[in-house]
């Protein structure tokens, strides 16, 4: 076992009871999500292992002789929302959103809440703003996708996925009479002009791209304020300039999680299934069986001191910073522009409008949600 641990990669029993392999290793972490033997669905599906009782992660989705071909059609098909040019036309309405909740943070009282009022709020309504979600649904949008990501209550993740497949079903069906410029205005236009696209399949894309841009972007954000905010130099210097901001994004996205972890979800990470026999090149002989689970924790692959000099300080001029919190390979995250465009932006922001911001609170005292598939804060009080 400790053999195993110095290359990277151990076994473990996930809290479902199953055993899976838990990767750490930056150079085995950047192969494996690459690796076109590995995927989210299994060869038997029913045997597979699984990691918890999530409808997220709990389970493989697909089958492994249709799984690269689907997932390159939907990268295909998402690939003119997430274009660079895309991207760069929403900047100014990301910046309306991050100014919004900005306005919200000033009208309230001190301390004020930073997770409620600004990094819980501006992904759900940005990625509204991308889905075509109507303003006065915003805030039910959130407690289905917050309840449909919880790991404490599987009746209440399976009630929060049932209402946003439906409302995403009605959301297809509305747009597909009137199309506008959102991603599934987009996805509709692919099913008439390029290639045949079901609306249970626009339905299950809108779900999931919710998911990646919601959940995972809060959590980053969450992170990035109290690292920010523990270290007031830094802080201070996102008002240089816009390289500065880009590479603090970054840096924030690398660094580990100051949020305690949950003793049970310690070994969470990219859920994958071997659906070969993989060798493991690092002289080890370890081979990682065909049907097996992979847990590769892309945030422990960032502290290897293997591509990474002092990992453990927070260092926003930090170059090169090739962090693989957004993947590696052809499963490299899609949302990742929209995600540091929100960073961004907020970065910009925020010292602008509130140059003395500071916790309230010791870091210490940040307690994190419990049971949730992401690391997010229950509350971080700030003051000015």
């Amino acid at each position: 076992m400790n053999s195993l641990k110095t290359h990277g990669i151990r076994k473990v029993r996930t809290p479902a009871g199953d055993e899976a392999w838990v990767v750490t290793s930056y150079p085995l972490g950047r192969a494996l999500l690459a690796d076109s033997r590995l995927g989210r669905s299994h060869p038997a599906a029913g045997q597979a292992p699984r990691y918890s009782t999530s409808p997220l992660f709990g389970r493989p989705w697909g089958a492994p002789e249709d799984e690269r071909q689907e997932h390159d059609r939907f990268r295909r098909l998402l690939s003119r929302s997430f274009g660079p040019g895309r991207m760069e036309r929403l900047r100014p309405a990301v910046g309306a959103v991050v100014t919004r909740c900005l306005e919200e943070l000033g009208a309230a009282d001190r301390p004020a809440d930073l997770h409620r009022l600004v990094c819980r709020p501006l992904p759900v309504r940005v990625m509204c703003l991308m889905l075509g979600v109507p303003e006065a649904d915003f805030d039910r949008f959130a407690g289905w996708a917050d309840a449909w990501t919880s790991i404490a209550d599987p009746d209440a993740a399976r009630t929060g996925q049932a209402a946003l497949l439906e409302y995403f079903a009605s959301l297809v069906e509305q747009r597909s009479g009137d199309l506008g410029s959102d991603i599934i205005s987009d996805l509709i236009r692919c099913g008439s002009t390029t290639e045949e696209v079901t609306a249970r399949e626009i339905v299950a894309l809108s779900a999931t791209l919710l998911f990646a841009g919601y959940e995972t972007t809060v959590a980053a954000l969450d992170k990035a304020m109290l690292l920010l905010l523990s270290h007031p130099q830094a802080y201070r210097a996102l008002g240089r300039d816009a390289a500065t901001r880009s590479a603090a994004v970054e840096e924030t996205l690398r660094f580990a999680n100051v949020l305690p972890a949950e003793e049970e979800n310690r070994h969470l990470g990219i859920v994958r299934y071997a659906h070969d026999d993989v060798a493991i090149d690092d002289g080890s002989g370890l081979v990682v069986r065909k049907g097996d689970l992979v847990m590769i924790q892309k945030l422990k692959c960032n502290q290897d001191t293997a591509e990474f000099t002092c990992p453990n300080v927070f260092d926003i001029s930090r170059h090169p910073n090739r962090h693989l919190t957004f993947g590696h390979g052809r499963r490299y995250c899609p949302g990742a522009p929209l995600a540091r465009l929100e960073m961004e932006e907020l970065f910009e922001r925020l010292p602008m409008c509130f140059p003395r911001l500071r916790l309230a609170v010791d870091v210490s005292d940040v307690r994190r949600v419990p049971k949730r598939l992401t690391p997010q804060a229950e509350a971080l009080p700030v003051t000015w």
